[in-house]
């Protein structure tokens, strides 16, 4: 994260933060916010997952706006079998594919993303599903994403790579 805000495209906020020496939990309680407002993003989580128990679940959910579901779950549930065949997007991540930008679920390629499955589970228009890895596993998915009518995905792909 430290190559994120040292390009200046995100704000020194993220600097100070990461500086402050916060436990993981408040560190990300208040990461999401802060990626959220600096890609103008309506809704912004991060699902977190264990590789080897093959489980996860979306643990932090921050939305700029009260009308936009909080999708956080309460609990972990296994990731490696329903999920991939479902929800494409998943199962990139789950071969540590780079990050994807969808700019409309609705005209997105099927072979990308399942329309169905996004607008029940998610209810987002347009998002960025950016995967979290290290040594050939996947750790969790950061995504933010914008609801409405007119997608307005043109974030800086730097930013999230």
């Amino acid at each position: 994260m430290q190559a994120i805000y040292s390009t200046g495209l995100l704000p020194s906020t993220f600097e100070n933060l990461f500086n402050a020496g916060l436990a993981p939990k408040v560190l990300l309680e208040q990461l999401l916010p802060l990626i959220a407002e600096a890609l103008q993003a309506d809704r912004c989580f991060l699902y977190l997952r264990n590789p080897w128990k093959e489980k996860g679940r979306i643990e932090f959910c921050y939305c700029r706006n009260p009308a936009v579901p909080d999708v956080k779950e309460p609990e972990r549930k296994n990731d490696t079998e329903e999920l991939p065949l479902v929800d494409p997007l998943f199962a990139a991540a789950l071969q540590t594919k780079p990050s994807i930008y969808i700019a409309d679920v609705s005209t997105a390629d099927p072979a990308m993303v399942n329309r169905n499955f996004e607008e029940k589970t998610f209810g987002h228009r347009a998002l960025i599903h950016a995967p979290i890895t290290e040594n050939g596993q996947l750790w969790g998915i950061l995504q933010p994403a914008i609801f409405g009518v007119a997608p307005r995905m043109d974030f800086r792909r730097s930013a999230v790579d």
